[in-house]
Formats: C-alpha cells, sequence, structure tokens
C-alpha cells in the first residue's frame, strides 16, 4: 500500500498548471510569496506601493535637482549681463 500524499491532488494540479505557464523555477514563486506576505504586513520589508512610491519620488527629486542647476547657471548668465558696463 502506498503512503497517504502530504499534499492534496488539487494542490498538485495547480503546481502542475504553474509549470505549463512557464512559472519553472521554485525560486520564482517563493519570491511571490515573499513579496505578497510583505504586501500584507505578514512578513518584514517595504511593501510593493511604498517601494515603487519611493521610486517614482527619487526620480522627482532628481528632474527637480537638475531643473535648479540650469536656473542657477541661468541666474549667473543674465546676471552677468545686467552688470555689463554700458548696459540700461
Amino acid at each position: 500500500m502506498g503512503r497517504a500524499s502530504k499534499y492534496p491532488d488539487e494542490l498538485r494540479e495547480r503546481a502542475v498548471r504553474m509549470g505549463m505557464l512557464g512559472i519553472g523555477t521554485p525560486e520564482t514563486l517563493r519570491t511571490w510569496i515573499r513579496r505578497s506576505e510583505v504586501d500584507a504586513g505578514a512578513g518584514p520589508g517595504v511593501p510593493t506601493q511604498m517601494a515603487e512610491e519611493n521610486k517614482a519620488l527619487r526620480k522627482e527629486i532628481a528632474e527637480l535637482r537638475r531643473a535648479n542647476e540650469i536656473l542657477k547657471a541661468a541666474a549667473i548668465f543674465f546676471g552677468a549681463e545686467l552688470d555689463r558696463p554700458g548696459r540700461r
């Protein structure tokens, strides 16, 4: 007689379907599970939504810093033009 299975048949069938969908590595599935736990607040880490928001804010800060550098350079240039002798 065979030993009783630790996993139900339905679970095995779902795992086989996942394999057919190209989810071939167990590490991929583990990564998804960990991400799901973090997003649900059940595990340590930064939730996906917060990580995406942080990334967008960092990008915005970088753009604003570039804009500030351009404005500083323009202010210096135009300030020097106004200070030239012979200008009204």
